[in-house]
């Protein structure tokens, strides 16, 4: 489905390209195909992240050839059809190459659209697979967290006292999810609705720099709307995997020290009863052993052991962090990554006794190669006593020091052997850090360029849309003005004739009013006349009698006469109305 607002440019193309008689064909051509494939990509990749998030998929982002699909087939036969279009001229016809051009056009485009829906099913089919991929691990994660609900958090369970916490931290995380759904969902609806309204907009195109300025403000809009939802779901995601490599790590731990723990079982039980035999040996050499070597002892029976009271695993990875940091712990966030299952102040508390027994340690040797060096020389007095020469002395002097002088070669040769393996391993952990820092950078500095250069895109669509609007709002104008000025002389036109009709007829209407108004005086005239004559035909003297006027009339007398004096026999004939002279004989 390409958009609604695709026809109205389509049909604004067509109007231009009959404006300017076709134009340079390749050219115009071109620049109009790179518009719809940019208008087609934008709104494609906007409805397609709106499906997306509303079936609940991460948006994916739409490759450039599958994003072409039917818009760009419908758009390039379109604008292939404005390619081959010339305007006909009168008296001449349209040549069959054009037409032989158009279809070789069009048949080249029918092959593009194969190539490209090919590649569309490709795509679904992907989409489909990962759809179904997802519903088969959620109906996976829906098993495992029923059996794990129903083994932990069951109220017959012995443990479920110990278990009531955690229970109530999942519900807390179940709700923080769900919240983080809902708010996503609604940014999400918020873009759509953005994404719709700019469609709307679409439709009805106004040739006004306002309304293109709101274009581009609405467009600037959803474009931040849709960089900034990415932008937090990446941090988000981020973030998601800090804590998935945190929570692996603590795993890991967690089954070593069980592991450890199975293993050292035995030795632990052993190490249980160490401590009494140990006072008691402290009780009988207490006489015998130098103070600093009775400290030392003293204070590893209090504090439980070289270790301080922590397994081998944690006390490893302490001396990890100690060494790394150049012993001196200055982070103890870093530490905590390595030690899971401690707190700040358990890190810092087996610190502060790790220098103390370093200082003791260190105290104790010292203390030791005094003792021994008195020892040589009281076995050396009792030599020299018994009568050994001096030679014999000197030679076994020279050998013991030769002896200690290779063991110490050979614990300064380990020590740089050691020494070497770490600097080894850090700096390949430093190179591994700088390649993943470079590649990081390499990508966020791709992804700017791809920002950048699809801002620029879109503003140069939307120039090119003004652009053209701007042509056929003034070939328009130019066109009404043409018609108007036609519609004017025509009008003129047919007014002149139009008055000297209207002339002729109130002429003809006059002639009419005086024929009649003279023909009526003619019958006045000739009326006056019969009368003239009749009266001089009839001439009647009456005298003056006033007494008339009291006299009964004869219709009057006629009345007054007895009517049984003229006979009462049967009416034999009535008299009834005169039948005028057009009705007789009907």
């Amino acid at each position: 489905m390409f958009p609604a607002s695709a026809p109205c440019l389509l049909q604004s193309l067509e109007s231009s390209s009959r404006a300017s008689g076709g134009g340079d064909g390749d050219t115009s051509g071109f620049e109009t195909q790179k518009v719809f494939d940019r208008y087609g990509q934008v709104c494609l990749s906007a409805a397609s992240s709106a499906r997306s998030m509303e079936n609940g998929v991460a948006p994916v982002e739409a490759k450039p050839p599958a994003q072409q699909s039917c818009f760009s087939r419908f758009t390039s036969q379109k604008i292939a059809g404005l390619q081959g279009f010339r305007p006909p001229v009168k008296g001449t016809t349209t040549s069959p190459t054009t037409n032989n051009e158009s279809s070789l056009r069009l048949s080249g485009g029918d092959s593009n659209f194969h190539a490209r829906n090919w590649k569309i099913k490709a795509d679904q089919a992907k989409k489909t697979a990962f759809i179904r991929e997802a519903e088969k691990l959620k109906y996976q994660i829906a098993v495992i967290e029923k059996n794990k609900n129903g083994h932990l958090y069951n109220k017959k369970s012995d443990f479920r006292a110990e278990y009531s916490t955690l229970e109530d931290h999942e519900h807390k995380l179940t709700n923080n999810r769900k919240a983080e759904k809902v708010k996503t969902e609604q940014e999400l609806s918020k873009i759509h609705n953005n994404v719709k309204r700019f469609q709307q907009q679409l439709k009805d195109v106004k040739p006004t720099t306002e309304f293109v300025e709101k274009l581009r403000e609405m467009m600037e809009e959803i474009e931040i709307a849709i960089s900034t939802f990415k932008e937090e779901q990446r941090l988000v995601y981020e973030e998601l995997m800090k804590e998935e490599k945190t929570v692996m790590n603590e795993l890991t731990a967690l089954e070593k020290r069980i592991e450890t723990w199975m293993l050292d079982n035995s030795a632990a039980e052993r190490g249980y009863k160490l401590p009494a035999g140990k006072a008691v040996m402290d009780n009988e050499m207490v006489s015998h052993l130098p103070k600093e070597v009775l400290d030392f002892e003293r204070f590893l029976q209090q504090t439980g052991g070289r270790q301080g009271g922590w397994d081998d695993y944690d006390h490893q990875n302490f001396l990890k962090v100690l060494t790394k940091q150049k012993g001196k712990l200055v982070c103890v966030k870093e530490a905590l990554e390595y030690l899971p299952g401690r707190t700040q102040e358990d890190i810092q508390r087996h610190e502060k006794w790790y220098q103390e027994f370093l200082f003791l340690e260190e105290k104790k040797k010292e203390s030791i190669q005094t003792w021994k060096l008195k020892k040589i020389q009281e076995r050396e007095k009792l030599l020299m006593e018994h009568g050994k020469s001096k030679e014999v002395l000197e030679s076994e002097r020279l050998a013991r020091l030769e002896a200690q002088r290779e063991k110490l070669e050979e614990e300064r040769k380990r020590q740089q052997e050691k020494l070497e393996t770490w600097r080894q391993q850090k700096e390949l952990e430093t190179a591994e850090k700088q390649a993943a820092q470079k590649k990081e950078e390499e990508e966020r500095e791709w992804r700017q360029k791809q920002e950048r250069q699809r801002q620029l895109e879109v503003k140069l669509l939307v120039e090119e849309y003004t652009r053209q609007r701007k042509t056929q709002e003034e070939f328009m104008r130019l066109e009404n003005q043409i018609l108007e000025e036609a519609e004017r002389e025509e009008r003129k036109i047919s007014a002149a004739a139009g008055i000297c009709k209207f002339q002729q007829r109130d002429f003809r209407k006059l002639e009419l009013k005086a024929l009649n108004k003279q023909a009526k005086d003619e019958e006045l005239a000739e009326k006056e006349k019969r009368l003239l004559k009749l009266k001089e035909k009839v001439e009647i003297h009456v005298k003056r009698d006033a007494s008339r006027l009291c006299k009964l009339t004869k219709g009057w007398e006629e009345r007054t006469k007895n009517p049984g004096s003229a006979g009462s026999g049967p009416l034999l004939h009535i008299p009834h109305r005169a039948v005028p002279s057009w009705r007789q004989g009907l």
